[in-house]
């Protein structure tokens, strides 16, 4: 699991505002998740500059403090900053109640609009009995507060959790189908877009995927030296094009598949489990149709949990999931189980995400994503090598 750097400010209680005299940055490294970062006990403080030379984290936390104040009466006594997220500034809060809370602070305004119809999906799920965290309301009723400062929303904390990232045994597997076929069932009902029937080919674009292929690995041979993991992912995306021949072959199989308003980022990270339970399915897309089948099996083939477990108990793992799915959502059709592997198959060959990483987007490689890669690559050339008595297996199970 990833190393999550924490920043922490105390809050004067005196005053509810951010005490520039007391405030301290503490850094703390642990193997921890999101939603367990701040159960853990604080290392001691180091104390930070006075107000005159405070750091751009100091004034950002200031900045939530204020705007929590402000915007949702709440008067933090705690702020501890997470850093994980791609487009999202986080943050743990505890009140002087002590109650928990999640932020997450909007790096940019452009594209709140989007932001807001992601936490209204959460909201929608959420209302249909999904288990999801909830977004607290500003003083305005809003889900997203952007008057202030700093454009935020803020949640529900769920506490005493891990992510299903590399964590998926035993009955977690039927745990997971079950709330993610809730989770679609409710979707299914989202005015957006009624489900449909679409050709299973169009699942991803083998022409495009090649074009990519061709242009990563050009971009690493003309760079003059490459590093142990650059070396790495450059063979690996030869042998992600060499594959590609195989991929048409499996598309061209495909049948309609069903096509309906989905989470839009569901993997594991996003799911947190307390025990063998699902306690939430968190951080939504914006209502937008996709393919049942790779939403099923990006979190069912969740590559960390594929190599912990063993190629062998994953398949029954993956079997229990699907059953408990069917029944939490026996609308759906039967073929977007029976070929759910074929399309986590193609998708995963035809991606060339985080082999591209170093190339397009080298400030998120880091020690963690270096291993998803790694476990990424492995799984999906699994799944091509033994696709055939996977799916018969599959299929035995669902009749």
């Amino acid at each position: 699991m990833a190393t999550t750097v924490h920043a922490r400010v105390l809050i004067d209680l005196t005053t509810c505002r951010p005490a520039h005299h007391l405030t301290t940055i503490a850094v703390r490294f642990d193997e921890e998740t999101m939603s367990t970062a701040s159960d853990q006990p604080a290392t001691k403080p180091v104390a930070a500059s006075s107000t005159p030379g405070r750091t751009a984290e100091g004034e950002q936390i200031t900045a939530v403090a204020d705007t929590l104040v402000l915007a949702y009466g709440l008067h933090p006594a705690e702020i501890t900053r997470i850093l994980e997220g791609t487009s999202t500034d986080n943050y743990a809060i505890v009140d002087q109640t002590g109650r928990r809370y999640f932020v997450k602070v909007y790096r940019t305004r452009n594209s709140l609009d989007l932001e807001r119809a992601s936490v209204e999906l959460s909201e929608y799920a959420a209302d249909g009995g999904v288990a999801t965290a909830r977004a607290i309301r500003t003083r305005e009723h809003e889900l997203i507060e952007t008057h202030g400062r700093l454009p935020m929303a803020l949640w529900s904390y769920v506490p005493h959790t891990e992510t299903a990232e590399g964590t998926l045994t035993g009955a977690r597997w039927a745990a997971v189908g079950t709330a993610m076929g809730r989770l679609h069932n409710r979707l299914a009902a989202h005015p957006t877009a009624a489900p449909t029937l679409e050709p299973g080919a169009a699942v991803c674009d083998v022409a495009a995927a090649r074009d990519r292929f061709e242009r990563l690995i050009l971009a690493y041979q003309h760079r003059p030296r490459l590093g142990e993991f650059e070396t790495w992912a450059l063979q690996a995306a030869r042998e992600r094009q060499a594959a590609l021949g195989d991929v048409e072959r499996i598309l061209a199989s495909l049948p309609q598949l069903t096509v309906q308003v989905m989470h839009g980022d569901l993997a594991g990270p996003n799911v947190l489990l307390k025990n063998d339970d699902v306690a939430a399915i968190v951080d939504f897309g914006p209502p937008t149709p996709g393919y049942l089948a790779w939403e099923i099996v990006r979190l069912g083939c969740d590559p960390k949990s594929v190599l912990s477990n063993g190629v062998e108990s994953w398949l029954k793992g993956y079997t229990d999931l699907a059953l408990a799915y069917r029944d939490a959502n026996p609308k759906a059709p039967a073929d977007d189980l029976l070929f759910s592997l074929r399309v986590g198959c193609a998708a995963k060959l035809c991606s060339t995400f985080p082999l591209s990483a170093p190339v397009e987007r080298p400030h998120i490689v880091d020690a963690a994503l270096e291993s998803y890669a790694r476990a990424r690559h492995e799984a999906a050339l699994m799944l091509l090598d033994r696709l055939p008595v996977l799916e018969e297996a599959l299929r035995d199970t669902l009749r």
